[in-house]
């Protein structure tokens, strides 16, 4: 059906089609051969018109196969579709994207600044391949100060705001925060413990003596002594650091006037831990509160994106993002996308400072506003500070993308070689490397990773709790059928393969290339990089034969019979460089020992086997919390309560060296060894 009208509540933004041009030369010489899958799109286009909404509001263009090619807003829905309707006038990527179209969706908006909205919530939501999409989209950690308390804590956070407490960020990285908390614990000797380690806690912690913390717990400061410490904390993350510094300076000299040095020189490191974090953030802005920074470079048609986080006129850091893009589009339409995009999910400041001159930039300030609750300007500054600071984000981007372009070139040499070694018919897109976890088969786990032309891809990663009754307790055969049952009937069911469609590795791109947007016509397919192509071009088994064997009996159990299987079995006595490979049909064989391939291969192995140790750690954890320490063989409810009232918590139990385990009353050496072995015993 043509036209059909939905209604989806508006969200958030992005990006305005290009100007039309003349098809050049090239995709003129295909004229013939593009007129046919053209004018079927036209008449779609057209058939809709009809049914398209006069106002502002949103519109999808989805083809035969029922996929959203492309999301776009327009202050007249019926008047943007009829640009598409016209016989000619379109560049190449849009004459792609037209002649793809099978139907159209719609979504009235009351106003332009709602289509705005709600367009680029839709765009990460779906991510149509002929948008600019934001590849990296993890949320960004903060320090919060906690108020549930009579001893306020401060600890990194990440994720939705359900404790008590005051939230200073974003920071651009965990590291950043981490740094940040060290030194503000230097400079104001606030506990990072958490709450149950401070109520159990006797004794001042090591944080105490090592002066990071003035140890609240055991009475080491009084209430109101530690309550003026906190206040001055949160005045210095709330931007008052210059009224903060000049009071720690007045009790400096005070103290040394009183001939109480001791206490001056608490003064004095105090100081100096606050010079400490304002001279690691580099460059500031004193002019503004809160402010980010976003500069574009583009390079042989690839995109990098620095964006720069200051609050209270201090950088909290910054981060590289790498958006998808059509070649043809300017580095103002990409940024503008992104700028849209970014705010989705994430709070707003009042001001935003650009590398560009953005289309529809009142526009965009109009829907961050209303979006935000705050007046929020978006400025491209020409000179002074503002600019400087535009200008040091440029740099990092150039570089940044530099340094992207050479990892993946290197990254793309590597999977052609993968290719030829393992007999593939092109570098595979997406390569899914399978693990087994699990300590005499209790808690067992089952690993998926996932890596591409652009280095692993985390957010793809799956973990499986293997769950089969029947199995037999260590059956590694068992777990990996059951593994690999489960995500290929999921993958046959969310991703059918088409009739004659082939795996992605037959349409493959070189590294950071997205052949869809140098098609040389509309009709012909276009690849799709991994984030949109779920089947792997290749399987890798941490295995042997026998695991090699479980896996093709399963998938061929299952239909699928075209995806390349290896088996990576580990060397003899387990040593590194040693590895034999099993591939289906041909006799078993290793690499050369120094091949940087078989250094990659072991790289996608080992961090398969990371990422499976970390899981069945994390269920082997939350399986002791539940069920106690009772599990370790000896360890009854007083052994229990002895370590946990002399560690504090769990994890620093299960970090605890033997030593340190056999000084617990009622602990024993050969107890202290049983506990250090469960937690550290691994299989996989």
């Amino acid at each position: 059906m043509n036209g059909r009208r939905t209604d989806i509540e508006p969200e958030i933004d992005v990006l305005e089609e290009d100007d039309e041009q003349d098809l050049p030369p090239a995709e003129a010489e295909n004229s013939v051969q593009t007129q046919a899958p053209l004018a079927a799109g036209r008449a779609a286009i057209s058939a809709s018109l009809k049914h398209a909404p006069p106002g502002p509001g949103v519109y999808r263009m989805i083809d035969a196969a029922g996929d959203v090619l492309y999301v776009g807003k327009a202050k007249s829905v019926r008047k943007r579709l009829a640009s598409y309707a016209r016989p000619t006038g379109h560049d190449s990527r849009i004459a792609r994207m037209i002649a793809a179209t099978a139907t159209l969706e719609f979504v009235s908006t009351r106003t332009e600044t709602e289509a705005l909205l709600l367009e680029a919530n839709l765009i990460k939501r779906l991510r149509p391949r002929f948008n600019v999409l934001m590849r990296d989209d993890k949320s960004f950690p903060y320090i919060v100060i906690t108020r549930d308390h009579e001893a306020p804590q401060i600890l990194k956070h990440r994720g939705a705001r359900t404790r008590d407490g005051d939230y200073y960020g974003p920071f651009a990285s965990v590291w950043a925060v981490n740094r940040t908390i060290t030194a503000l614990q230097r400079a104001f000797l606030i506990r990072s413990c958490s709450d149950a380690v401070f109520e159990s806690r006797t004794r001042p912690c090591l944080l105490h003596q090592i002066k990071r913390c003035s140890a609240p717990c055991t009475g080491e400061v009084a209430p109101d002594a530690y309550a003026e410490l906190v206040r001055e904390a949160r005045d210095f993350l709330s931007g008052k650091s210059d009224a903060v510094k000049k009071l720690l300076a007045q009790e400096m000299e005070k103290a040394s006037q009183a001939l109480d040095f001791e206490r001056a020189a608490i003064y004095r490191d105090r100081l100096a831990a606050l010079s400490a974090v304002q001279s690691q953030q580099g460059i500031n802005l004193r002019g503004v509160g809160d402010a980010d920074i976003f500069a574009i470079h583009q390079a042989g048609g690839y995109n990098c994106v620095q964006v720069f986080f200051f609050r209270t006129g201090q950088n909290w850091g910054n981060r590289a993002y790498f958006p998808r893009a059509d070649r043809a589009l300017a580095a103002a339409d990409v940024l503008s996308a992104f700028v849209a995009q970014f705010y989705d999910d994430k709070p707003c400041p009042r001001t935003v400072l650009v590398s560009e001159d953005l289309p529809e930039r009142t526009l965009l300030a109009e829907a961050l506003s209303a979006k935000s609750g705050h007046a929020v300007e978006i400025n491209r500054p020409k000179r002074g500070e503002k600019r400087d600071v535009i200008d040091h984000a440029l740099t990092n981007a150039r570089e940044a993308l530099g340094r992207k372009l050479a990892e993946t070139s290197s990254q793309q040499t590597l999977l052609k070689a993968l290719a030829e070694s393992f007999g593939l018919p092109a570098p595979p897109r997406r390569i899914e490397v399978y693990d087994n976890s699990h300590i005499q088969g209790t808690n067992a786990v089952g690993a998926m990773i996932v890596a591409g032309p652009e280095g692993f891809v985390k957010n793809q990663y799956r973990k499986f709790n293997i769950r089969a009754e029947d199995l037999t307790p260590g059956d590694d055969f068992g777990m990996m059928r059951e593994v690999l049952e489960r995500r290929f009937k999921r993958l046959m069911s969310e991703h059918p393969r088409k009739p004659g469609k082939a795996t992605s590795s037959e349409t493959s791109a070189p590294a950071l290339r997205d052949d869809r947007h140098d098609a040389p016509a509309p009709d012909q397919p276009a690849a799709t990089d991994h984030a949109e192509t779920p089947w792997p071009d290749l399987v890798l088994i941490d295995g042997g034969q026998g695991q090699l064997n479980a896996a093709r009996s399963t998938l061929a159990a299952l239909g699928v019979t075209d995806v390349p299987l290896v088996a990576i079995a580990k060397g003899v006595d387990r040593d590194a460089g040693r590895e034999t490979f099993f591939v289906p049909g041909r006799e078993p064989f290793r690499l050369p020992p120094r091949d940087p391939l078989l250094y990659f291969v072991e790289r996608l192995r080992d961090e398969a086997h990371r990422f499976a140790i970390g899981s069945h750690r994390a269920r082997r954890t939350r399986d002791i919390r539940e069920g106690g320490l009772q599990e370790i063989p000896g360890i009854g409810p007083t052994r229990k309560r002895a370590l946990l009232n002399h560690f504090g918590t769990l994890k620093a139990i299960e970090r605890a060296s033997m030593t340190d385990l056999a000084k617990v009353p009622g602990i024993n050496a050969d107890t202290a060894r049983r506990i250090y072995d469960f937690f550290h015993e691994r299989q996989g």
